[in-house]
């Protein structure tokens, strides 16, 4: 059963990239103007925050271009993984994808500097570098690889939630099987604090921790949908800003007129920034829903200085063993000062 829905669901994707084989194509219109109608690929489902702030981009990108650029939608992963996506926007299937600044890692290491536990003070850190040129030359980064970084989506903090035990210092997780991403740094940081990694896929979270398999997770609080009728302690360590970025075409890009470029980023830019507001509502809704309906503890007298004192030999590792990293970290870290 489960080999057939999985045949269902790539002969599925296979037909949506055939069915886009002509993204990005430009047409003129009677003004002589080029026309281009794009294709964005996301894989969360149309009632989450993402998707409906992306409605209102395109919708933005369409009046800001006076019709010249169109955004057409596609959710809930029917595109295949943020990899995949990627995979198509190299090979001209694709215009645009939203996806983790995590799976980017793998085409540009600058990337993974936002997965570095700590490298961001607070939320206000976060903010100031992820609208500033830090991030603007990290979006340009992946030029060669067939796509550039339109803008970024928050994704809220990353923190630890478990299924028994609350964790308010680093010695709380000796013992404990975390699930983390596939991602050496998350890895790295589970080591550093004594807890045990465990990589497992997000849809398998649920069942793990009901069964004993893991003993908690780590991921931002909208997690709690998903996850609060049987993790009941949510600990605010918030040890990293992970955000989602917007991704296009470099081919389609430079295709555009300056004006098209212009309108476009003016749209994005205003979707980062109404995102910051709709994202935060989204996160309080999910919390109240899983303290009210799931008895979740939300634990918030956390010990940071203990945990970013933990992963300090992470620091010391990036340093010699990927130096573009760590210079990236550095300059993340001095705009703080």
């Amino acid at each position: 059963m489960f080999r057939s829905k999985k045949l269902v669901t790539i002969a599925l994707a296979a037909m949506m990239t055939v069915g886009l084989a002509a993204c990005g194509e430009k047409t003129d219109t009677p003004a002589g103007d080029q026309t281009f109608n794009l294709k964005l690929g996301h894989n969360l489902a149309e009632d989450h925050a993402v998707h409906l702030e992306l409605s209102d981009f395109a919708e933005k990108v369409k009046e800001k271009t006076d019709g010249t650029v169109t955004v057409q939608i596609f959710p809930n992963g029917t595109l295949g993984s943020e990899t995949d996506m990627i995979s198509q926007i190299q090979n001209d299937a694709l215009d645009m994808a939203k996806v983790s600044a995590s799976t980017l890692g793998n085409f540009s290491a600058q990337y993974n500097a936002y997965s570095v536990p700590y490298v961001f003070d607070d939320q206000d850190h976060y903010y100031s570098v992820m609208d500033g040129e830090i991030t603007q030359d990290i979006f340009s980064s992946t030029s060669g690889d067939g796509f550039i970084g339109l803008t970024w989506l928050d994704s809220g903090s990353r923190s630890f939630y478990t299924k028994d035990r609350a964790i308010r210092t680093p010695e709380d997780l000796k013992g404990l099987k975390i699930r983390t991403m596939d991602s050496q740094i998350a890895i790295d940081m589970m080591d550093a604090l004594g807890g045990s990694a465990t990589v497992m896929g997000y849809s398998d979270i649920y069942t793990g921790l009901q069964q004993g398999v893991i003993d908690g997770a780590e991921n931002n609080v909208t997690a709690l949908r998903d996850h609060g009728e049987v993790a009941k302690f949510y600990s605010f360590d918030e040890h990293s800003r992970i955000p989602d970025i917007v991704v296009l075409s470099a081919k389609v890009w430079d295709a555009m007129t300056e004006e098209q470029k212009s309108a476009i980023k003016e749209a994005a830019m205003e979707a980062s920034d109404s995102y910051k507001t709709r994202w935060k509502n989204f996160e309080d809704e999910v919390l109240e829903k899983a303290t009210n309906e799931f008895g979740v503890e939300l634990v918030r007298d956390v010990d940071i200085k203990a945990f970013q004192d933990a992963v300090q030999p992470i620091y010391e590792n990036l340093e010699t063993e990927s130096p573009e990293v760590f210079e990236v970290v550095q300059k993340i870290r001095d705009a703080v000062k």
